[in-house]
Parts: C-alpha cells; structure tokens; sequence
C-alpha cells in the first residue's frame, strides 16, 4: 500500500519532528531504492527501499578556538577576514571544531551570541575550499544592516577569480538563469526551469594560460555554488572542482590542483553603521597563484 515518504520516516523515526525529517530530505540525507528523495510527500510502496543517513548533531555553542585567521580590517562594528581554503565557516555535521566561527570566537568573544549562537556574526558564505572575502558582524546593530544588504544586494559587490579549464567563445558575458537543488543529487545545485531562485553573474575573461583561463565573475545574487555551476554550463568548468569539474582534465595539470581554483578577492559594501563606502581586497593564496604565474 502506497505511503507517503515522511510519514514512513517518521514510522521509522518517531522522535523526530516533520521538519527535521523535511530538512534530512531537502539536504540530500534519504535515498529511495538508491536515488536521492524528491518530496517529502512522495508516494512509496511496500517493496520500496528506504535508506536515511542520520548526521550527527551539531554541538549547540561553538567553541572558542585558537586558529590563526588573517584579518584584512577590524573596527568595533565589523571584522573582515581573508578565509584560507579549507576552512569551514561555521560548524555543521563533520565540521565542529575548526572553523571560521571557532576562530572568530577567539579573536573576538564579544562575538557570541550576535544574530545566533550557532552562526555568530556570519551574514554571507565561503564553501569549504573556496578562499577570500568574508565581512563578519560585530554587533547586533551591524549584523541586522548587513544582512538586509546582502538579502537585497544593494549596495553590495562580490567579486571573484576562478581559474577555469578551456577558453569561452566570448571574452565577457551575463549568466541568468533560475537556479535549484538537482532534481536527483540534492546535494548539488543545478540550473532548473521552475522552483529555483534567480542567478546572475557577470564574467570576463581577464587572462589565458595554455589550456585555461582565469575568469572574473562578478555576482548579483549568492546562490550556492553559483559561480561553480554557471562556470560548467559555460563549458568551462572551475580547476579542481570535484562537484562540477572535469576530474581527467585536472589530473594533466601541473601541479594536480587540491581544491577547486575559486577565491573571493573583492567585496565593496557600505559600512553598517557609518555609511561609508568600503573596499577589501585579498590577492589568491600560493596555491592558485601556481595556475596565474605560469
């Protein structure tokens, strides 16, 4: 007999609530037969197999840690920091110590608390091996004006470099499109003609080595993984990227890159409590400098 998917988990899992189980199958975590779950109200049958990955929970309160960070500004208001690739931003399942927040909690412990104990002070993110740019919030006051700016991306410009294979047919170009989780892997995203949120990037290519091309891709919205995604629909997929990349191309390379070629190197924004126009810039670490100097 037909039933719905969360309700069999629930069967299976009766402690946990409906959005605990709508959120394991929106992040990817419930498979059925194999395949990654769509809906929380798909119908299953009786010889359907039925798989959740359970994660570990997430210790409520950070950790102050002691970890170098490189800090690019400071003031009372904010903190804006130069993210080493590798780095986690703040602790999820397989990610509690170690992270940006664990970090930031040490060099500022007034920090805590502020938009959430979970998440202190974060109002936009980094993927894990993606380096550059981060503004931090340092107040209440500066977290509220930051995060408006960045839900409404006024007044707010990211800029980034990616260091991509092949050479676009163009030298600049706009990306828009609409923007979801893949209909079957949900832990990717993927370009999506309904359900998905607005994606914009602006590119150009300002340089060319060999067999790939370093790429400035200037972005209106902050969907995950956008510039990634948008990247591969161009046919020129970021180096390293082991999610949307080309693994045989890479593995010619020299050096083999270790993590995908992406960092934020600009982000100009309006001061959270002075209103003054700001500009911070971090230059790409050793590792993608490798591919620009060759």
């Amino acid at each position: 007999m037909a039933q719905r998917l969360d309700r069999h988990i629930q069967e299976l899992y009766p402690d946990f609530s409906r959005s605990r189980i709508e959120g394991l199958i929106k992040a990817g975590f419930v498979s059925v037969n194999g395949k990654a779950a769509l809906k929380a109200g798909a119908k299953i049958a009786d010889d359907d197999v039925v798989a959740v990955e359970v994660p570990p929970p997430v210790p409520a309160v950070p950790e102050p840690e002691a970890i170098d960070i490189s800090v690019v500004y400071e003031d009372d208001e904010i903190i804006v920091i130069d993210k080493m690739p590798g780095m986690v931003v703040h602790p999820a399942p397989g990610h509690f110590s170690g992270t940006l927040v664990n970090a930031l909690l040490h060099h500022c412990p007034s920090l805590s608390g502020i938009g959430g104990v979970a998440r202190p002070g974060i109002v936009h993110r980094l993927d894990q091996d993606t380096s550059g740019i981060i503004i931090v919030a340092k107040t209440q006051r500066a977290m509220d004006s930051l995060a408006k700016a960045f839900a409404s991306h006024k007044g707010v410009r990211k800029t980034y470099l990616a260091v991509c294979h092949g050479k676009p047919s163009l030298v600049s170009g706009r990306i828009e499109n609409m923007m979801g989780r893949h209909p079957v892997d949900r832990k990717r995203m993927a370009i999506v003609s309904k359900g998905g949120k607005s994606a914009i990037t602006n590119w150009r290519v300002v340089g060319s080595e060999k067999a790939y091309s370093v790429i400035e891709c200037d972005i209106e919205t902050g969907r995950t993984h956008q510039i990634r995604v948008h990247m591969a629909a161009l046919g020129c997929p970021v180096i390293g990227d082991k999610t949307y990349g080309k693994s045989a191309l890479d593995k010619k390379l020299s050096p083999v890159p270790k993590r995908q070629m992406l960092h934020a190197w600009k982000l100009e924004i309006r001061h959270p409590t002075t209103g003054e126009q700001m500009s911070f810039v971090a230059p790409p670490p050793d590792d993608m400098k490798a591919y620009l100097s060759e």
